[in-house]
Order: structure tokens, then sequence, then C-alpha cells
């Protein structure tokens, strides 16, 4: 046994609080060692164990017939999806590595999520990013994204898997603390889905797989349970460093060994690496594990047992394959001119035992280190921001309205709107990943969801990740029921079925009781949000202590929702597709000014009620939308967001440079500039031939949805309203260029 002692002022410099320390005495019967100590700091921290959030994680819904595993047991969450098929999808973070290291933080962000995907035997085919940065005005914000972005694309296209959306989200909030949030979507027979765990398989091998083992990462899981401070640049040791051809190699032969039914478990080697994977697998497996460190492939010389137990180098994994089956798993690596080390054993028991240079180095209860084991589970406590209430007190009365005559500063508002960063094109931003490798393109990134053909079928997964910052900035519980909805709603314009989500929590110090009234705000919204809209909590992650010395950035509890389409030939185009088709509103239109990005944008203010949501109106707006679309009866529909209505309208116009007609008279008990640029809930703007207007009317009454003609499409590429004309190319320009400035090199 390693025969340092560690002291109380350790465990505190490891992150962990005095009670912690003296319930691992407890644990041991004993005070623990450096390695045992650095095992438990690791696992114990909030990345690995989820202490401050899992109790209220557990109210979320993530019953399903749909469902083929249970939230929070493996790697990624898995939906059926029909023809013995199974959609395993999953977002993560990778915040503070990437604040540190912005191309290795986010590059190693990807490799991690994907490694989460086809460690369950699911071949991912579709990624997708939500990214949250400060303001371009600040030089080192410009060079945090362009970093950030170039190791999402070299990653993930050295990987050859193909972007399908996302988003990206300007506010002050975030400068010095981004947000990366990464999601991979794979498809896996049902069959053939692999288990992180050991199976009870006593005796078996245990092996570690992949590239060799260095001292990049040690304490990348403690490190992002702490607040940035000014010194956190120099922690670079902590951000691990990725390589993706290895990864793409590492891939390939986890799947061929999955394909060919050589393993009982494996398990991917994220946060806290070894002392991760082997007390994971060892706690679901309900037995011991015995390792022999000396048996790792380093590339680093005279590396320790902590430094091994905690390194977290990329592209690695823990494997146990059946017995008799050990051969053909090294030779499957080998050819994939891998590693493939036996390390240990499964053993009978509880106990973790990790030896080296001859000596046990830790002897550890492997449940006492996992969540819903032994780590620590906190409810923390709860306080109201003042801000709230006084936030809510938008006076309208002293922001003068505008007439729909004044065309000429409708027209400064909208050329503004268009051009703002967080309405504009991404493209500057798509462009610098490979959106068609693969194939599987059917909608690209860009628009509402994206929308991919399931490969060797006709069927289609939509994907969409949504938050609006600042909605749950001023409304936590509202703003999260909202962003669901949101991500429903893109997802459901393109003719899909939302069918489950995952999340990305992104909080400041749970610690403070104001940010932890917020978090706990948005996952009851969340929860009411999905039991509602009948959407199971597949998974996801949490990530606290999202803050500068500056204060927190605003919360955001980033959904990645996914949709399916029985055939993508019955997908609907987001896009006006050609001329004289009449255009709708359809649901419950209720424009409202609190929280948009006009209020901001143009008053400089971020406050006021945000938009009136009712969860009826969400639900029946899905049935109704696919129905009219299971009827032919629409030709185009997309989501209302950031800048309203009229900018939504523009947006359709871009792609085939059509120009609408538009008569909002009809539409009354609003500004105009909340008819214009207001933001709502429950609406889709839809196109359609005359013909099926009644056949429309009918199905939405049915559905208790409004419908609302609102113009029609032409040729002439502008907006004519109410007798005003606005050209469509200048506004194209701005549209489609305004974030080049971040990405020229």
């Amino acid at each position: 046994m390693e025969k340092t002692e560690v002291t109380l002022k350790d465990a505190l410099e490891h992150g962990l609080k005095e009670d912690e320390f003296l319930e691992i005495e407890k644990i041991l019967g004993r005070i623990p060692n450096s390695t045992e100590l650095g095992i438990f700091s690791g696992m114990w921290s909030e990345h690995c164990s989820y202490k401050n959030s899992i109790l209220k994680l557990k109210t979320l819904p993530t019953e399903s017939e749909l469902m083929l595993t249970v939230t929070g047991e493996e790697n990624a969450g898995a939906l059926s999806i029909g023809d013995d098929l199974g959609v395993v999808f999953k977002i993560e973070s990778h915040n503070h590595p990437t604040a540190v290291e912005p191309y290795q933080g986010a590059a190693t962000g990807v490799g991690g999520i994907m490694r989460d995907i086809f460690t369950m035997g699911a071949r991912p085919f579709l990624s997708l990013n939500s990214l949250r940065f400060g303001l371009p005005d600040v030089k080192r914000n410009i060079y945090l994204l362009k970093r950030a972005v170039k190791g999402i694309a070299d990653y993930g296209n050295s990987l050859g898997i193909a972007v399908g959306g996302g988003e990206l989200f300007f506010d002050s909030s975030f400068s010095k603390n981004p947000l990366v949030n990464a999601m991979t979507v794979g498809v896996v027979h049902k069959n053939k889905m692999a288990k992180a765990t050991t199976g009870k398989a006593i005796g078996n091998s245990v092996f570690i797989v992949g590239a060799t083992t260095g001292r990049d990462g040690i304490h990348g899981a403690s490190f992002a349970s702490k607040d940035l401070t000014k010194e956190s640049e120099s922690k670079r040791s902590a951000v691990q460093v990725g390589d993706p051809f290895m990864e793409k190699l590492l891939m390939e032969a986890t799947l061929e060994a999955i394909e060919k039914d050589i393993l009982v478990g494996i398990q991917d080697m994220g946060a806290a690496g070894i002392s991760c994977s082997t007390s994971e697998m060892s706690a679901k497996g309900e037995t011991g594990m015995e390792i022999d460190l000396d048996l790792v492939p380093f590339r680093e010389t005279n590396m320790n047992a902590y430094e091994a137990m905690l390194s977290e180098s990329q592209e690695r994994m823990l494997v146990i394959p059946k017995k008799g089956k050990e051969k053909e798993l090294i030779s499957i690596f080998e050819k994939w001119d891998l590693h493939a080390a036996e390390i240990g054993k499964v053993i009978e028991g509880d106990l973790l035992i990790i030896k080296k240079d001859g000596e046990v180095k830790a002897n550890i209860p492997s449940k006492s280190l996992v969540l819903g084991g032994g780590a620590p589970r906190y409810k923390r406590e709860e306080k109201k921001p003042s801000y709230l209430e006084e936030k809510e007190k938008l006076d309208l009365g002293k922001i003068s309205d505008i007439n729909f005559s004044d065309n000429k500063k409708i027209s400064e508002i909208i050329k503004v709107l268009v051009s703002n960063l967080n309405i504009c094109s991404r493209k500057a931003l798509y462009e610098q990943y490979d959106t068609d490798v693969g194939l599987v393109k059917v909608i690209g990134p860009g628009l509402d969801g994206g929308l991919a053909k399931v490969p060797n079928t006709n069927k289609g997964i939509a994907v969409s990740t949504d938050c609006n910052s600042r909605y749950t900035y001023l409304n936590p519980y509202l703003g999260a029921i909202f962003a669901v909805c949101e991500s429903a709603r893109n997802v459901l314009v393109t003719g899909a079925k939302p069918i489950g989500i995952t999340n990305n929590l992104n909080f400041a110090n749970p610690y403070i009781p104001e940010n932890y009234f917020m978090f706990s705000e948005c996952v009851r919204g969340i929860g009411d949000a999905c039991r509602h809209l009948k959407l199971p909590v597949t998974g996801g992650n949490v990530s606290f202590y999202n803050e500068s010395p500056e204060g927190p950035v605003y919360p955001t509890p980033t959904i990645g929702m996914v949709g399916l389409i029985e055939n993508i030939s019955n997908r609907v185009e987001n896009f006006f597709p050609k001329e004289s088709k009449k255009i709708a509103l359809i649901g419950k239109f209720k424009p409202s000014l609190g929280g948009t990005e006009y209020l901001n944008c143009i008053h400089t203010k971020v406050e006021g009620k945000i938009p009136e949501l009712n969860l009826d109106d969400e639900k029946n707006l899905g049935y109704g939308y696919l129905k009219l679309n299971e009827e032919k009866l629409i030709s185009s529909g997309k989501d209302l967001s950031l800048g309203g209505l009229m900018l939504t309208i523009i947006k359709k116009c871009f792609q085939n440079k059509m120009g609408a007609k538009l008569n909002l008279e009809k539409i009354s008990g609003f500004r105009t500039d909340e008819i214009l640029f207001g933001e709502t809930a429950a609406s889709i703007l839809i196109s359609y031939d005359e013909k099926n207007k009644n056949k429309i009317e009918e199905e939405l009454t049915k559905h208790n949805l409004n419908f609302l003609e609102i113009g029609e499409t032409n040729s002439s590429y502008s907006i004519e309203l109410q007798g005003n004309e606005y050209n469509l190319s200048d506004l194209e320009n701005l549209y489609f260029h305004s974030l080049d400035f971040i990405f020229e090199e």
C-alpha cells in the first residue's frame, strides 16, 4: 500500500470539502494516500459526480416506449427508430478547456462526444455544436471563437462526420468564459448495442486500447469544476490534446470489435481517465477490478500512479473481452495500428485495486466513487435573484412605436437586424465544416433544424440545438420551457416528429444561492415541457462554474432535439419554393418585445416579460403541422425566432430569390414593432397553394390553432409591406456576410 498519507489541506487543494474528506476516511477506514485522494477528487468533482445536480436531474422525465437505454447508465442515450435501428445521441460541454486553449479545448470536446457514441456500437454520422462567445469588439473573444471553430472543424472533418446544424450566440456575459457544447448522433442495430459494464465477468481480462497515456489533461475533471480566474490561462496542463486520425482508427477498431460480438463491456476513457472507466464499469457490473499500471502503454517516462490514474489523454478505451476472445481483440486493434494491452482482471467483491511498481497504490470500493453509489449528493440553497422582478418591469410607454407607413425607419431597423450578429447567416462559420461528407445531408446547417438521411435507409433524423440565453436570464423557468419548444419547432418544420432530447446545462457556481435557483428553475422548466410534449430526456451534461472575474454567464440550458421522419422525400422546405404561393401564420401568434433581439439591438434593453407560451398550443401545433404535411397541403414551413415575423419572411425569400407582398392589417391587438419584430411561441410561417386553403383551415381548427393569411410570394425579390417596398438584394449581402470579418485570415 502506498504510504504517503494526505492532510485536509491537500484535500481542499484538490477541490474537496472538509466533510467530503471526512467521508472518504470513513469509507476507507483510514486516511487516504495521495493516489486515492487524486482518484476521489476526480470522481467526486462536479464534472464526474454531478453531486450538486443529480437530485434535480432525477426529476426529469425519462420514460418512453422508444427508449433503448436507461438515462444515465450508458455512454449516451438511444431511441428506437424502427426496423431494428436505434438513434444514439448526446451533447456535452468543453467550456473551461476552450477558455484556456480554444483549439484543443474545442477539438477534444468533439472527440469525447464521438467516443460516447461509438462505444455504444453506433456509427456517428452527424454532429452539431452550440456556441456562445463574448462580443467581437474584444480581440480575445475573436481569437477564442476562431480557434475553437478551427478545432471543431479539424477534428470533425478528419473523422469524416458531417455537421448538420448548431447555433452561435454572442453576448458580453460569455467573454472569457465561452460555452462550447458538442452533440453527436449515430445509428446502431439494436441487437449490436454495447454496454459500459464488467458484466459480472469474474476473471475476465481488462484491456486498455487506443492511444498511449501521457500527462495531458491531468486534473481536467476538477479543473472543469472550478471558477475561471486570471490564473486559469496557465492551466494548459489540464487541457487534453486530441489526435483525430488516431480517433478515426479507434472508431473503426471499436465498431469492428462490437460488430464481431467479442466484448463484455466497453467504456470511453474521458474525464478522470482510468479512474473513471475502471470504477464506473466495475460498479455497474457489481464486481471489483484489479489493475497493474506497469502494463499501461505510456508515452512519457516516470509517470507515477497518481498521474496515470488521472491522465485524460484522448483516444483511449477500457475494454473487457469475452473469455477466449482476447487474441482476437488484440488482432483487431493491431490491424488498426492501435495498442491493446491487458492491464488487469475483473475480480470478485467491490474493490478497485490499483498496483504499480509491485505495490498497491489504491484500494477503494468502486461504488463509493460513482454517481448513484457513494459519491455525495447535494441540494444547494436557492435564492431568487433580486434582479428578476425588476427586469420584468418593461414600460413600453417609454419606447416609441413605429408606423407601417414609416418606410425609412422600418428600412433602417431591418438593415440593423439582418446584419445583427445573433440573426445574420452563420455561413462564414459552417463553411469551415464539412457538411457533405458521408452523403447524408438532406437539409444542412443555416436554416432551422438540420435533416440527415440515416445511412442505408430512407429514414431521416432531424436535429436542432436551441436555447435563448437571454430568455433564461429573464425568466429561468419559462425560458427553459421555451428552449424545449423552440428546439422541437425547429425539428418539426422539417417534417419530422420530435422524439427525444439531450441537454447541456451551463450555469455558474452552484454554491451561490442565486445561481442554484436559476439552475433549479431551468431543470423544472425542462421537465414540465418534456412531460407535456411526451419527450424523454435521454441524457446530457451539467457544466457549472461558468463565470469569469467579471461575473457569471447567462444561464444556458442548451436543448439537443432529435426527430424522426420515416421517408425523407416527405420533408418540408424551409424557404419559399416558388412565386404565387400564399403565405400564412399558423398556431398562436402573440408577439412580444420582452427579451427580444429587437429590444436589445435597437433600444439596448435586456428586460421585460419573455413571449407568452402555452404548452397545449405547442403540442397542438406539432400535431397540426405534421398532419398538414402528411396531407401534402403545404410547400414550406419556418419557425419564428430572433427578429420576429419580418426577419423570418426575409430569410425565407433569400434561398430562391423570391419576393413577397404582405398585408398585416388583419393582425390586431399589438404594436407595429411587436408585429414586425416581436418574438413569439407556438407559431410557424407556411406557404401553400390557394386551392388548399380550406383544407388547411379545417385541419387547424381541429387542433385549436389559428390560421392567418398574410400575403403571397412573387418574383420581385423585394418585400412589399402596406404599400412600401424593401429591396432584398442589399439585405442579402448584409445577411450572408456580416460574420465574414471574424473568420477572415
